[in-house]
């Protein structure tokens, strides 16, 4: 036996309602080091194992999980994650799902699908936000006229000046901060209006 021998590194992750992990474990069989983790995994930066893990690795080196949900929480994050492991040279096998595994064509053909439907999906969202915000905009939701009237914002600028706090001058003109910085400095929605007051 070499010792170039990849290990074989079990990942395991119990969610914070299932804090059984025997059956992931079982699943796994033996291996050369196991990273067990309980979080939800919503974020793979709360996950500290993970990163171990991750960092853990070297080439040769399979990485084995239950099933592609432990290690990941959605498509985008599983294909990110597979990525590194294979620019480290570092196999993913899926007990559960071996057509996922990425050391046979089955798994590359379906990663490459995985990868064209989280891209899909990303633009599909893009889109609908996109579409949202014109049709908005169609009803005039979007590009509201501007909050302060010319008058309001003189009187804006007398009291900021007159060292009333602007947050104050804000709120008592019922508008954010962010509006109201605005409407003095004469931009966004306020520029034209500064224009046409000039």
């Amino acid at each position: 036996m070499t010792s170039h021998r990849g290990q074989v590194v079990g990942y395991v992750r119990v969610s914070a309602a299932d804090q059984n992990e025997a059956r992931q474990l079982e699943a796994l069989g033996e291996v050369d080091r196991l990273f067990s983790e309980k979080v939800s995994g919503k974020n793979t930066s709360d996950r500290e194992q993970l990163k171990e893990m991750m960092a853990y690795v070297r080439e040769g080196d399979t990485v084995r999980v239950k099933s592609p949900d432990r290690l990941a929480r959605s498509t985008t994050d599983l294909l990110s994650l597979v990525e590194q492991l294979r620019s480290k040279r570092v196999a993913v096998e899926f007990v559960d799902n071996p057509a996922l595994n990425t050391d046979t064509p089955q798994g590359e053909f379906m990663l490459t699908i995985l990868a064209a439907v989280a891209q899909l999906e990303r633009a599909t969202i893009r889109e609908r936000q996109a579409e949202g915000i014109a049709i908005a905009k169609r009803n005039g939701v979007y590009d509201r006229a501007p909050k302060l009237t010319p008058e309001q914002i003189a009187e804006a600028r007398q009291r900021a000046d007159s060292g009333v706090p602007k947050a104050r001058v804000a709120r008592d003109l019922g508008v954010s901060r962010q509006t109201l910085y605005a409407a003095l400095s004469g931009t966004g929605k306020y520029a034209e209006l500064a224009g046409a007051s000039s």
